[in-house]
């Protein structure tokens, strides 16, 4: 039982490594979380208070942000004029939000 265990984690932390998306996240979900707590700032994965940084995939890529260790990262702790979601949000819903804006960067936002 325990090896069984053991093999489950390893594939989990496998798909999250090689996607960078945690294993169980759920973009649809996601996308929720996304429409009711950040499209006031990022509709359309734009950025209306730091234009350059937006959430397209380019400027993911420029600014090291296109993980989702990294977005996580950011929801959870904020930074500069992005507040913090933690406590706001639990560790699934931003892992959710993180899925979702990576979804949706390699689709040009459409």
């Amino acid at each position: 039982m325990k090896r069984l265990l053991s093999a489950v984690l390893i594939a989990l932390a496998a798909l999250t490594v090689f996607t960078g998306q945690p294993a169980l996240a759920d973009g649809a979900a996601g996308a929720k979380i996304f429409s009711a707590n950040c499209t006031a700032c990022h509709a359309g994965g734009g950025n209306v208070v730091m234009r350059n940084k937006t959430l397209k995939k380019e400027a993911l890529e420029k600014y090291k942000m296109n993980s989702a260790a990294a977005i996580i990262k950011q929801v959870t702790n904020g930074k500069n004029a992005m507040p913090a979601f933690k406590g706001r949000l639990n560790a699934k819903q931003i892992e959710d939000v993180a899925a979702y804006v990576l979804d949706q960067s390699a689709k040009d936002w459409k």
